[in-house]
C-alpha cells in the first residue's frame, strides 16, 4: 500500500510494493520508490493521445433535441464568459448543480464535465426506463450552458454495481474517479482557444487529480473542493464502531491508496475549498495550510416551496412533537446517541421518524424504543412528506462536511437539533440548538424543551424559515467571488 509524502506542492514520493502502479500516473515501476513530478505526471497522462471528442459525436437531426450518441455528450451551447472563466467538474448532481449554476449566472462558467447529464433522447430513454436517478441528473437553468458527459460509461457503471456489488466501496470510488478524471483531461485537451491563464479549474475530491495536473501546467488555476474531513472523519467512525461494538452491518475500511489519492489533489491544487469551520480543521490537522483552505458554506434554494410561505400555527398541546431524522442511519450521523435519547423520552408524547438507508444491525433496529419508527430509504417526493409532517429535525451527527439537510429542513420551517461538527448554520437558542456530540442526554432535553413549550417551537419554526436567507445562491456567488479575486488578484465584482 503506498504512503504518500507531499515534499512541496509539485512532487509527489510514494512508496510501493514491486511491480504496484502509481496511483498518480498509473506506470509501473519495480523500484521500491518512485518520485513523481508533476511533468512526468503529465507526460504519462498526454500520451497516447486519444481522438478529439469532436470526432466521436454523432449528430442525429435536430427532432432529437441535441442528443449525441457516443463516449462523450456534448450539449452545443457557448456562453461568452468574462476575462477569468470557470470549468466545472463533478460526478453527480452535488448540491443541485449550485456551484455551476451561479457561475452560469453571471456567464463565468465556461464549461462543465459530469458524469451523466439527462437530456434529448438519453432523457427520453431514462423516462422510458424509469430511471429517476438518471433522469434528474440535469437542471433547467443549464439547459444553455456548455455541458459535457460520459452517459455511455456512466450507465455501465450502473449495471456493473448492480451485477456485483464492490467487495471494497472505495477502491471502486477511486477507479470512478480515476477514470472521470482521465476522460475531462482528455476532453480539456482539445480546448485549443481556452485562454488557461485566465481559467479556474474547480473539480470535487477524488475525480480531480488527472485533470487539474493538466489544467494548471497550462496556467489555469485549480480549486478542489474537499466534501469531508477525510481521515479525522475516518478515525473517529472506527472510534465509535469501538464504542458501538455489533452495530454496523460491516466495519469502515479505508485503503491508504484512497488517503493518500486526495493528500495529492490537496498539494496540487491552488485553493482547497470547504464547506465549514470544522472540515477546515480537521484539514489542517492533517497537514494542509490554514492560508490555502477557503470555507464556502454550501447554499440552497427550494423551487417546490416557491411564494411566500404561510404563517406556522401554533401546535397544538394534544398532538405528538414530530421528531424526524433523514439521512444514512449509520454510526457517523450519531444514530446510537438518537435511539438512547429516544428511549430518555419513552414516557412523553413524542414520535420519531428516520428516514434513509439502514447501515446499523437489524437487531438494533427491533430493539429500539416504542416511539422510534424506521421508514428506510424514501423518494424524494416522500421526503418532502416527511419535512411537511415534522416538528423538529435531529442531526446529532459525529461528523458531516456540512449536512445539506439542515437547510432542506430549515427551508420547511423545522428548527435543527445539531452537533458543532458539522456547517455552522444553526444560532443556538434560535433557530435550533447546538449540543455536544456523542450526548443523548442532551438531544433528549433540548427535544423536550420544544415538546413542552408550543409557543417557543413555533418562534423557533418562523426564525429557521428567516435564517435560509444566508444559504441563498446570491451568498455563494459571492463567496466564489472572494475566492477567485484571491487567486487572480483582483477585486471582486458583483452582479
Amino acid at each position: 500500500t503506498p504512503g504518500l509524502l507531499i515534499a512541496n506542492e509539485t512532487l509527489y514520493q510514494l512508496s510501493y510494493t514491486p511491480g504496484e502502479k502509481c496511483v498518480l500516473c498509473r506506470s509501473a515501476h519495480m523500484n521500491q520508490l518512485h518520485a513523481c513530478g508533476r511533468n512526468e505526471i503529465n507526460h504519462c497522462l498526454t500520451g497516447p493521445a486519444r481522438k478529439n471528442p469532436d470526432d466521436l459525436l454523432i449528430s442525429p437531426p435536430a427532432r432529437f433535441g441535441g442528443l449525441f450518441i457516443s463516449v462523450i455528450s456534448k450539449q452545443r451551447f457557448k456562453v461568452h464568459a468574462p476575462s477569468t472563466s470557470w470549468i466545472c467538474s463533478q460526478i453527480g448532481a452535488r448540491e443541485h448543480y449550485a456551484i455551476p449554476r451561479v457561475l452560469h449566472r453571471s456567464g463565468r462558467l465556461e464549461a462543465l464535465f459530469t458524469d451523466y447529464w439527462s437530456h434529448g433522447l438519453w432523457h427520453t430513454l431514462g423516462r422510458t426506463a424509469r430511471a429517476h436517478r438518471l433522469t434528474s441528473r440535469t437542471h433547467e437553468e443549464l439547459t444553455d450552458a456548455e455541458v459535457y458527459s460520459f452517459n455511455t460509461s456512466a450507465i455501465l457503471d450502473g449495471l456493473r454495481q448492480r451485477l456485483r456489488r464492490p467487495v471494497d466501496p472505495y477502491a471502486e470510488f477511486l477507479r470512478i474517479g480515476h477514470r472521470f478524471g482521465r476522460q475531462v483531461r482528455s476532453s480539456l485537451a482539445r480546448r485549443r482557444d481556452q485562454r488557461w491563464e485566465n481559467t479556474i479549474f474547480f473539480g470535487y475530491d477524488t475525480g480531480f487529480l488527472e485533470a487539474a495536473a493538466w489544467a494548471k501546467d497550462r496556467g489555469a488555476a485549480c480549486v478542489v473542493c474537499q466534501m469531508d474531513p477525510a481521515q479525522v472523519e475516518i478515525e473517529m467512525v472506527q472510534e465509535e464502531e469501538k464504542r458501538w461494538p455489533a452495530w454496523s452491518k460491516a466495519r469502515l475500511l479505508v485503503p491508504e491508496r484512497y488517503s493518500a489519492w486526495r493528500r495529492a489533489e490537496w498539494a496540487l491544487a491552488d485553493a482547497v475549498m470547504v464547506n465549514s469551520q470544522w472540515t477546515l480543521e480537521a484539514l489542517v490537522r492533517q497537514g494542509v495550510p490554514a492560508g490555502k483552505i477557503h470555507i464556502v458554506p454550501l447554499a440552497y434554494e427550494a423551487a417546490d416551496l416557491a411564494g411566500p410561505p404561510s404563517p406556522i400555527p401554533l401546535k397544538p398541546e394534544a398532538e405528538p412533537l414530530r421528531v424526524l431524522f433523514l439521512g444514512q442511519v449509520n454510526l457517523r450521523k450519531g444514530v446510537p446517541y438518537l435511539l438512547e435519547a429516544a428511549k430518555l423520552l419513552r414516557s412523553e408524547n413524542i414520535r420519531m421518524d428516520i428516514v434513509g438507508p439502514i447501515s446499523i444491525s437489524d437487531q438494533c433496529v427491533v430493539t429500539a424504543a416504542s416511539n422510534v419508527r424506521f421508514h428506510g430509504p424514501v423518494t424524494r417526493d416522500r421526503v418532502r412528506e416527511f419535512y411537511t409532517r415534522a416538528d423538529v429535525f435531529v442531526l446529532p451527527t459525529i461528523s458531516d462536511g456540512f449536512a445539506l439537510t439542515q437547510l432542506e429542513a430549515m427551508a420547511h420551517g423545522l428548527p435543527v437539533i445539531t452537533t458543532p461538527n458539522c456547517g455552522r448554520v444553526v444560532t443556538d437558542g434560535v433557530d435550533g440548538f447546538l449540543i455536544p456530540p456523542r450526548d443523548p442526554a442532551a438531544l433528549a432535553r433540548a427535544i423536550h424543551v420544544l415538546a413542552e413549550d408550543p409557543e417557543r417551537l413555533q418562534a423557533m419554526r418562523e426564525a429557521a424559515r428567516q435564517a435560509l436567507a444566508r444559504f441563498r445562491l446570491d451568498q455563494l456567488d459571492s463567496n466564489l467571488r472572494t475566492l477567485e479575486s484571491k487567486l487572480k488578484g483582483t477585486t471582486p465584482a458583483t452582479l
